[in-house]
């Protein structure tokens, strides 16, 4: 299969690139690095994903985005990385605080993706009480065990599997992927949206506490979980998900957003975080805190 190639020139986005923070900060478990060596540390590499059925493959080198891919990428990396986001307006809604300033200056050019949103909301799933390395290998070997391959220039790619893939697949060969007790709840979720009784993307335009709340009718949604796919897959960008690291900083830097409920603390840290971007600044937060002040991905 003939691949095309282009490049994006990064001095049109507003606020530069980081594709490696991009990529390696927790948001998408969707792209691959072909050299194997995500979350530890190692700059460069060439990622890729694949959207329905094409292949996209990409690299960041100097002042410019590089693809390869069975389609003209350019569209699709816009969407999927938010290139046209003006990302140096976004971070100016964030508070004026140390925390904030340390972190956009360590990881400048981090952006939000925007991931398909079926493999976002298993990923999400799979993610309680994991380190983002661990989340990453469990979406890697269900792509590999159960979603569609493409052989290109003598490379196998794997693509994430259907909503029917998933669901046809038993409780015990998702358990033997790693997933443990999260394995019924991506066999129950795969089965709601194959058999056609709920899908995730139905939520896209609601009111953004009610698209939260739809998406927790799926098993293993919570709230949190909900709000990351809101973030990362359906466009909310004032989601903020209250993990672990964000529930620290509260503590830390925001103890008068701490409201005891999740949807009065989350209302509360949206307000303080910058409202309509707050998922923006809460994801450099998560990102800052989890490599501890480093421009690491680890």
């Amino acid at each position: 299969m003939e691949m095309e190639r282009g490049t994006i020139p990064l001095d049109s986005c507003s606020g530069g690139l980081d594709l490696r923070a991009t990529l390696e900060s927790g948001q998408s478990y969707h792209w691959r690095r072909e050299d194997g060596r995500i979350y530890e540390g190692v700059p460069g590499g060439w990622y890729y994903t694949i959207i329905d059925g094409e292949l996209i493959r990409t690299q960041q080198s100097e002042g410019e985005l590089e693809w390869e891919a069975t389609i003209d990428a350019e569209p699709a990396l816009r969407e999927m990385l938010r290139l046209d986001d003006d990302l140096d307006a976004i971070v100016a809604t964030g508070p004026d605080d140390p925390l904030l300033r340390e972190a956009y200056a360590t990881h400048r050019g981090m952006r939000i993706v925007n991931d398909p949103v079926f493999p976002c909301l298993i990923s999400f799933i799979c993610s309680a009480q994991m380190r983002v390395s661990r989340i990453y290998g469990m979406q890697t070997t269900l792509s590999e065990r159960f979603g569609n391959s493409m052989e290109i220039d003598g490379e196998t790619y794997h693509a994430f599997p259907t909503p029917d893939q998933l669901a046809r697949a038993s409780v015990e060969e998702l358990r033997e992927c790693s997933l443990g007790y999260r394995a019924p709840y991506v066999k129950e979720t795969a089965e709601m949206v194959a058999y056609g009784e709920a899908h995730p993307e139905e939520a896209r335009g609601l009111e953004y506490e009610e698209a939260r709340t739809f998406l927790t009718r799926f098993v293993g949604v919570g709230e949190k979980v909900a709000d990351c796919v809101l973030l990362f897959s359906l466009g909310y960008l004032e989601a903020v998900p209250l993990d672990t690291w964000i529930r620290s900083a509260i503590a830390d830097h925001y103890p008068d957003c701490d409201r005891g409920s999740y949807g009065e603390t989350s209302r509360a840290i949206r307000e303080r975080l910058g409202g309509e971007y707050a998922g923006y600044t809460q994801t450099y937060i998560f990102h800052h805190l989890r490599t501890e002040g480093t421009a690491e991905a680890v």
